[in-house]
């Protein structure tokens, strides 16, 4: 009984941390949709398309990507005829840069620095997309997408605008707590039970060539599978409860921001026509070399400072 106890606790806790990050941002965010702010920064971003291969029409997709979801990005590229390449530069953009305004809240809430998380995110996407644009030269074939997007009722006025808000936040926090309650119960069963340093022992091998201590690899697992902000409660737990550094969670963020989520958010883009394999292997490898060569970074600055402190 201890034991659904505290996971039960320990879900509702963080589903009320999270829920308070997610819930305003959301609401304010989907209430910006309809006002000119959204417009505004699609229109100043669309002339910096052409470094990333991408006609302006393609900001929208980015803006929409970054400051909502995946899903909303995917929705805009569907409203758009594109060709492979440059929805394959998106896919590879936004994989690494959406859903900014809650996941960084969530980064902050784990003590990741603020620059960290928008450097890491703006600078990969940025890089990824100049990168592909000069390496691949195929691709000019007009993508065929193999869904529709569903058309949305438009709300009339302000207070159905507010409902409309309302709805899309809740709903967000509902989702939350639909994962994170039970992913907590069963977190707490495995603590109580001793399994966690199986996982631990499991992920040994990777939380070495990153440089991370092995307390933090539930937090590793967790953003593999459930992504930045649904895993982000057990992140929290762990850095209050495990032991985890302040710097092992942000080399575990760094890791995540390039590959979290890596079944949804693969999957997600196969009907958009593009190679999604070739995505996934971006991902997992541009996390490993980033986050290792931030690590070796890391360690040789500590030592420097170490040598210059006993001298």
């Amino acid at each position: 009984m201890s034991t659904l106890k505290n996971g039960l606790k320990a879900g509702l806790l963080t589903t009320w941390t999270l829920g308070k990050v997610i819930f305003p941002i959301t609401l304010i965010v989907t209430m910006l949709q309809f006002t000119p702010v959204l417009p505004f920064v699609i229109d100043l971003v669309s002339p910096l398309m052409g470094l990333f291969g991408l006609s302006g029409d393609a900001a929208i997709p980015l803006v929409l990507g970054n400051a909502l979801n995946l899903y909303a990005g995917i929705a805009g590229i569907l409203s758009l005829d594109l060709t492979v390449k440059e929805v394959f530069i998106l896919a590879v953009m936004l994989s690494f840069s959406h859903n900014l305004f809650i996941e960084t809240s969530v980064a902050l809430k784990v003590g990741v620095k603020l620059w960290v998380v928008l450097l890491v995110r703006f600078g990969l996407a940025a890089v990824s997309g100049i990168v592909i644009n000069l390496l691949w030269k195929g691709g000019g074939e007009i993508a065929q997408y193999g869904f529709a997007p569903k058309a949305a009722a438009t709300p009339d006025n302000w207070f159905e605008i507010f409902l409309f808000g309302l709805e899309k936040a809740g709903s967000g926090v509902l989702q939350l707590a639909i994962i994170v309650i039970p992913l907590m119960l069963v977190i707490q069963i495995l603590k109580d039970r001793h399994y966690l340093k199986r996982i631990s022992d499991f992920l040994g091998p990777l939380t070495r060539v990153l440089g991370i201590e092995k307390n933090a690899s539930l937090t590793l697992a967790s953003g593999l599978v459930f992504g930045l902000a649904m895993g982000a409660g057990v992140m929290i737990q762990a850095v209050k409860e495990d032991g985890v550094s302040k710097k092992d969670a942000t080399l575990a963020f760094i890791f995540l921001v390039a590959c979290h989520a890596v079944v949804e958010d693969t999957l997600i883009f196969i009907p958009l026509g593009i190679p999604v394999w070739p995505l996934l292997l971006i991902r997992v490898i541009t996390a490993l070399a980033l986050t290792i060569f931030i690590s070796y970074i890391w360690r040789k600055s500590e030592q420097n400072r170490k040598e210059v402190l006993s001298t």
